[in-house]
């Protein structure tokens, strides 16, 4: 059992390590001031629609959670 489990780490760890290496060795990024400014814009017009969405879904639950309150004491009041 444990010869076969430091096999299966061992050729994970030789599987991983030489796919890492090819992967970083032939990329070259060659990408300039504008492509930034570009993508952080992006990422600012992202957060700039992702925080009233969840501002409205927060209100959603709440009121929706108020509303549940609401009526049980109403059923309660009522008997």
């Amino acid at each position: 059992m444990f010869k076969q489990i430091s096999a299966t780490i061992a050729t994970l760890l030789l599987l991983t390590g030489t796919s890492f290496a090819a992967s970083t060795a032939g990329r070259a990024d060659h990408s300039g001031i504008l492509v930034w400014t570009f993508l952080g814009f992006c990422a600012l017009i992202v957060v700039a629609q992702l925080l009233p969405a969840l501002l409205v879904i927060l209100g959603v639950v709440k009121s929706t959670s108020s509303a549940t309150e609401t009526q049980q004491a109403t059923v309660s009041v009522k008997k």
